[in-house]
């Protein structure tokens, strides 16, 4: 495991799970380390990126302020257009993503 930030993850955590193979993951945890800042200096409610590397996938965990702040991140730009644009090459299938309520 590759740990970039340790953070308080605050009310809701988004969690992205990528399959990818083997070789793939380097690079795919690359692009995604290259969007933290800006993740976490343009997203209203971010709190924090958590980039977890196993050797058939690679988990994203992003803290929010809420839940509401997670959702809104799928509809942003930065998500849509550098996040699944950058990773779409190393992915061998969809991204499993699901957001979390933190008790």
């Amino acid at each position: 495991m590759y740990h970039i930030k340790n953070q308080n993850y605050g009310k809701s955590i988004f969690r992205n799970y990528l399959k990818n193979q083997g070789q793939r993951q380097s690079s795919s945890s690359r692009g995604l380390q290259q969007i933290q800042r800006s993740f976490l200096e343009t997203i209203s409610g971010a709190l924090s990126k958590e980039l977890l590397i196993h050797a058939e996938d690679v988990q994203v965990l992003h803290g929010f302020s809420s839940t509401e702040t997670a959702q809104q991140y799928l509809l942003s730009n930065l998500f849509n257009e550098d996040v699944v644009t950058a990773l779409k090459p190393y992915l061998n299938s969809k991204p499993d993503i699901k957001i979390y309520s933190v008790a």
